[in-house]
């Protein structure tokens, strides 16, 4: 509003002076004002004292306030109603939004970054060189593709310990949302079972070896035998044996391949199977100088170590091909125990592969 070069006791004075009998003309040429501007102040201001003029220029600067706090208002919540058919959740999308306002609705910058509940520095934000981004999406779906029982943690592990890729971590995980890579995560089902023992944790390399057998069926239908054996200190695999049938001499001659190049270890963790509990197995134990250490009947829990590699072992080899012969079979798991060994990262070892740093 404009305002005027005139206080309030300035224009009662002059309209007193035209009703004390003085010409209008006169009174508009001392003052230096248009008879315009006299008759609207008259039919404006007749009767009143400065008090009442001040009063009155008080509520009409009220109702100015009340009538632009309404009009923002009422904008505000159009904008809001055109935004609510919209999926605005995040604070991109939000942006986006508050940018359309400012230009199509011509609202102030505040204005919008209140409507969307976003900062005026986030609106303001510039985004920086992605250069690396198509770099990132490449490496993600390239590894899903390979290994599709892998998740976000293992795929950032592999490119920043493996491949040396020094990206934030929360990039990565926003580009791997944005490609929709997410596995879905199965609930786990609660069931109360009695208290076993405690799982003894190895304490160094050759502390602790677990040995376990694995199932499965080749293209013909024909099933087959594979016998693991890890070092449960870093989860290195020692050995991947298939065959038709791995009686207790197989397990023993697996045993002694990898003794030629390794110490012995302390123990020896596995379950009660036939071929572990034969007297010849139990022979070649005390022969080496080794103690065995049976878990429970019905507790597989007791061999954790060898029951989560075995999970490894199903989802990111058994379960990604179907072979048709055992040298098939034999090649294929040779070729995936280097691999878990040198390139897969582990979360057990600070996300890196376990012969990483050997």
């Amino acid at each position: 509003m404009k305002q005027s070069r005139f206080t309030d006791g300035q224009i009662i004075a002059i309209l007193k002076q035209a009703e004390s009998g003085m010409p209008v003309p006169e009174v508009c040429r001392e003052h230096n004002i248009s008879s315009a501007t006299f008759y609207k102040w008259r039919s404006k201001y007749a009767g009143m004292d400065a008090s009442l003029m001040a009063r009155m220029r008080e509520l009409e600067a009220e109702n100015a306030r009340l009538k632009k706090m309404y009009a923002e208002e009422r904008l505000k919540a159009e904008i809001i109603q055109e935004a609510m058919a919209k999926k605005c959740g995040k604070a991109s999308l939000r942006k986006k939004m508050a940018y359309e306002a400012v230009t199509q609705k011509a609202v102030s910058i505040r204005f919008a970054c209140d409507a969307f509940q976003i900062s005026e520095t986030c609106y303001r934000y510039q985004h920086q060189s992605e250069d690396g981004n198509s770099l990132i999406a490449d490496w993600l779906i390239k590894l899903t593709n390979e290994h599709k029982d892998w998740g976000f943690g293992l795929c950032f592990a592999y490119i920043r310990n493996v491949k040396g890729f020094q990206f934030n971590h929360k990039r990565v995980y926003r580009i791997y949302c944005e490609l929709a890579l997410n596995l879905r995560i199965k609930p786990k089902r609660r069931i109360k079972r009695p208290v076993t023992e405690v799982l003894k944790e190895p304490e160094h390399t050759n502390d602790i070896w677990s040995l376990d057998f694995m199932h499965d069926q080749m293209s013909d239908g024909q099933s087959y035998r594979l016998l693991n054996v890890i070092d449960d200190y870093k989860r290195e695999g020692l050995a991947m044996e298939a065959d038709l049938s791995l009686p207790a001499s197989r397990v023993i001659r697996t045993l002694n391949q990898i003794l030629e190049y390794r110490l012995p270890p302390n123990t020896i963790r596995c379950d009660n199977g036939p071929e572990f509990t034969i007297h010849e197995f139990q022979n070649w134990v005390v022969q080496k100088g080794i103690r065995i250490e049976y878990i429970q009947p019905g507790k597989p829990q007791q061999n954790a170590y060898i029951e989560r590699y075995n999970r490894t072992v199903r989802y990111g080899l058994l379960n990604q091909y179907l072979f048709n012969n055992l040298n098939d079979i034999q090649d294929y798991a040779t070729r995936w125990l280097w691999f878990y060994n040198h390139e897969r990262p582990h979360q057990a070892n600070g996300g890196k592969p376990p012969l990483m740093n050997i």
